[in-house]
C-alpha cells in the first residue's frame, strides 16, 4: 500500500469517525422552537410542570429551546389564530390542549409535528386514524380510555343519592365524539334516569347555560371534561354550592376548586408525559411512528368540606372508591 494511498484512508476513516460528532455537536447547538396553544387566559401550573418535565430532560426554556405560548381564554375563534401563528412561525413542534384546539392546529398545518394533550376520545373525534398508528403528523395522549365516562359519572351519583332520578349534563358539543350525546343517554337509560343535555359552546355562554340548568331543578349535575370546563371550574363549583346542587365532574381541577366530586384522569401526569413526546419529536422520531398514549388511571376525588356544606353524608362504600379526599 502506497504512502498516498494510506494517508487518504486513514483522511477518510477520521472523517466516518468525526461526521456523527459533528452533526451531533451541531444539534446540540441548535435551539428549538416549540408553540403551546393553551386554554388558560394566563400562565398557570400545567405550564410549570410541563417546563420542569422537559427540563428534567434536558431542553431548558431559554437556553435550548424557546416555548411560544398562545393564551387563548377557551375561545374557540382563537383557537385558529393561534394556530396559524404557529405555521407562520415556523415551529419545529406544537402543543395544544383540548380535542377542539387541536382541531384548528390540525387544520393548519400537514407538516409540523402536533403533540395534543387531552385529546378527548382521539380516534373516535377523527384527530387521527388509529392510536398504534397515528399518521399524519400529530400524535398524543388521549382524556378518554374506555370510549366514555357517561356511565360513571352517573354511578358515582347514584352511590351518592340511591333515589337519583333527574340528572343534567353541561357539556361542550365540540369537544366530544358526534355520538357522545347518544352515549349520555344510553347510559342514563340504564339506569333509570331522566336526562337534560344542555350545550355550552362559548364562553359568553356560560351565565344563560347555568341559570337554564338552575331553572330546570335537576337532582344532580355532570360537568363533562372540556377546556371552558376546566377555564370556568370555579364559576361552576360555586353556582353548584349555591344551587345546592351534587355535581360530579370530569376534572379533579373542580373539585380542588370547591367542586363536589370528580373522576378523571390527572391533568399533572399528562401534561408531564406531554413534554416526553415534545423530546422524541425533537430528537427526530416523526409523530406517526409515536403511538398515541392513552390515560392509565382515573382517579376518584371527593371534597368532605362541600358535602358538608350541601348537608350530604358520603357513603362508606363511595368513599372506598375515592382515591383521594379533600378535608
Amino acid at each position: 500500500m502506497n504512502r498516498r494511498y494510506l494517508c487518504l484512508l486513514v483522511a477518510a476513516l477520521c472523517l466516518l469517525l468525526t461526521a456523527p460528532l459533528a452533526a451531533e455537536a451541531q444539534q446540540a447547538g441548535r435551539v428549538y422552537h416549540v408553540g403551546v396553544l393553551s386554554l388558560a387566559s394566563s400562565r398557570n401550573p400545567l405550564d410549570g410542570v410541563f417546563e420542569t418535565s422537559l427540563q428534567n430532560l434536558g431542553w431548558v426554556n431559554g437556553l435550548n429551546l424557546i416555548l411560544e405560548y398562545r393564551y387563548t381564554g377557551s375561545r374557540p375563534e382563537q383557537y385558529v389564530s393561534a394556530a396559524e401563528d404557529f405555521v407562520r412561525l415556523n415551529m419545529d413542534a406544537i402543543v395544544v390542549w383540548s380535542p377542539a384546539a387541536t382541531v384548528a392546529v390540525k387544520n393548519a398545518t400537514k407538516t409540523i409535528p402536533v403533540v395534543f394533550l387531552a385529546g378527548g376520545a382521539a380516534v373516535e373525534s377523527g384527530l387521527v386514524a388509529g392510536l398504534a398508528r397515528p399518521r399524519e403528523n400529530l400524535t398524543g395522549i388521549t382524556f378518554q380510555a374506555n370510549r366514555t365516562l357517561a356511565p360513571k359519572y352517573f354511578e358515582l351519583l347514584k352511590d351518592l343519592i340511591p333515589n337519583l332520578r333527574s340528572v343534567t349534563v353541561l357539556r361542550v358539543p365540540a369537544e366530544d365524539p358526534q355520538d357522545e350525546t347518544q352515549n349520555y343517554e344510553a347510559a342514563a337509560r340504564a339506569l333509570g334516569l331522566r336526562l337534560r343535555q344542555v350545550a355550552l359552546h362559548r364562553p359568553e355562554e356560560l351565565q344563560n347555560a347555568l341559570a337554564d340548568i338552575e331553572r330546570s331543578r335537576p337532582q344532580a349535575l355532570v360537568g363533562a371534561p372540556s377546556g371552558l370546563l376546566w377555564f370556568f371550574r370555579k364559576e361552576i363549583a360555586d353556582f353548584a354550592a349555591k344551587a345546592r346542587l351534587p355535581a360530579v365532574y370530569g376534572l379533579r381541577e373542580v373539585t380542588d376548586a370547591g367542586g363536589l366530586m370528580s373522576i378523571s384522569p390527572n391533568t399533572v401526569d399528562i401534561a408531564t408525559r406531554g413534554a416526553a413526546f415534545v423530546d422524541k419529536i425533537l430528537k427526530g422520531v416523526k409523530p406517526s411512528d409515536l403511538p398515541v398514549e392513552q390515560p392509565t388511571k382515573f382517579e376518584v376525588v371527593i371534597n368532605a368540606k362541600t358535602a358538608k356544606a350541601l348537608g350530604l353524608t358520603i357513603p362508606p362504600a363511595l368513599l372506598a372508591r375515592a382515591d383521594e379526599v379533600i378535608q
